[in-house]
Formats: C-alpha cells, structure tokens, sequence
C-alpha cells in the first residue's frame, strides 16, 4: 500500500481559519473568553454526536471515523511507479506469457494490483475480469460516499444544535430580567453555541466530507489506471503501447479518469 504523510493543506486550513475568526474576534474588541465556553461546546459536539447516531447505520459511523484518517494524512502514491510496475509485468507476460507471473503476484503490496493480476493469470476472460474490478471500484465509492455522507450530515445538524444551546442560553437571560447589567452579557454568551455550531460545520464537518470524497476520486483514478494497464496485459499489447496508453491517463498534475476506460469495452464486444 502505498505510504501517507501529514496532509500540510489540511492543517493549514484549520489553522488558518481558526486564526481568521480569532483574530476578526480580536481586531472587533473582544477577548478570547468571549467564545470560550464549556457549555456552549458541550451542547454543539453531544447534541450534534447524537443526532449522527441515531441517522447513522453503526457500522458506517464507525468506518466514517476511521475515514478521519485520510482527511489528516495525504496517501503517496506515484501513478509513474504503478505503471513501470505494469510495464514490468507486460513485458515478463510477453517473453514467457502470464502464466510466468504467477510467482510475483503475492509480492504486490497493492491489493487491487494483486486481485486484477491474479485473476488475469488465473485465465479469466477479459470482459470479466474488466466488469469484476469496475465492480470493485464502484463498490469503493459507494463506500466513501456513504462515510462522507456521516460528515455532510454533521455539518447540518450542528448549526441547528448551536441554534438550541443559544435558545437555552436565553431562555436563562429571561430569568434574570431584572437585572439589567446581566442581561446584555447574558445574551451575548448565549450566542456563543451559535458560533460554534456554524463554524464546526463550515471549518471541520463539511471540508472533511469534501476532502474523503477527493481522496476516493484520486484513489478510483489510480485503480483505473491499474486496471487498464492489466487489461492491456491481458490483450498482449506491446509494453510500450500499454505505457503509450497509461501516460495518457496521467494529467500535470495527478491522474485523470481515462475517457476511453469504457469505449474499450465496447471494441472487445465488436
């Protein structure tokens, strides 16, 4: 699998958002207390836990927070490697045919790489293996979008939630109407949970959704490529063909979706 590294875009933008607020808090005259309080968090993140909880299958909740770990850390993942290594195979495939590379496939630390070269020396037939592994990836997705979907719906409730806790702080003030000095500082910490709620969703819950549905894009992308490059070895195109073809996919700066994935199904059924 390939290695992971602190995403530094990440914790810049936590770090740059929260000095923004702070300091726009700073700049207007207030104090760091003015938005520090045990209350109003403990409001926000129990009653915004809880409502995930209950519209969340438990399986996906759990799978969603272990997903947080793609949102700090970026994975390294060269598509340069994964096509020299299919190169490698196409041309050991070509000299002494597929059978030959039986004795490296459990020396594959990708997973995806391993099943679609397996399958391809076990003497699946093209169309089959193709319509497998699209199934996997399309499974992959679906599974990302599930677990983002935890997130994208934090990010709605918990505005909400700032919305009570700053309702119950009021709800305090107009018990205290009487004084008049206690009522002003009342209602301005009782929109402390406000603040809270909008921002946890906009600076945390909504930019993690975004950020594991990125990373499940570049990972599909990858897998694509992959399973184009098997395909080819399958076929028996020539090694530089299938480089020719792998290259294509791979854009300045990543990997692009292959237009041509799904037309090429199409020429083997013609």
């Amino acid at each position: 699998m390939a290695k992971s590294r602190v995403d530094l875009s990440t914790i810049a933008g936590l770090g740059l958002a929260t000095a923004g607020i702070l300091g726009g808090l700073l700049l207007e005259g207030g104090v760091l207390q003015d938005v520090l309080q045990k209350t109003a968090a403990l409001i926000v993140l129990g009653g915004t836990a809880g409502a995930v909880m209950v519209a969340t299958p438990w399986a996906t909740l759990t799978a969603a927070m272990r997903r947080l770990w793609h949102v700090l850390m970026e994975p390294q993942s060269d598509p340069g490697l994964a096509i020299d290594e299919i190169i490698t195979f196409a041309t050991k495939a070509r000299r002494s045919g597929l059978v030959s590379l039986d004795g490296d496939i459990n020396r594959i630390p990708d997973p995806f790489m391993r099943k679609a070269l397996t399958l391809a020396v076990d003497g699946c037939d093209l169309q089959e293996l193709r319509k497998m592994m699209e199934l996997e990836i399309d499974m992959a997705e679906g599974r990302a979008e599930a677990e983002a979907q935890v997130f994208e719906s934090a990010g709605g409730y918990s505005p909400t939630i700032g919305i009570i806790g700053a309702v119950l702080g009021l709800i305090q003030v107009m018990k205290r109407l009487a004084d008049t000095e206690q009522v002003g500082h009342g209602i301005a910490t009782a929109f402390v949970a406000t603040v809270y709620g909008v921002a946890l969703a906009n600076v945390v819950l909504l930019p993690a959704a975004a950020k594991i549905k990125a990373r499940m894009r570049q990972e599909t992308d990858r897998r694509v490529l992959i399973l184009e490059g098997i395909c080819g070895l399958v076929e028996g195109l020539n090694p530089k063909l299938i480089r020719q073809k792998l290259e294509a996919f791979v854009a300045v700066t990543g990997q692009a979706r292959p237009p041509a994935a799904k037309p090429a199904t199409r020429r083997e059924a013609a």
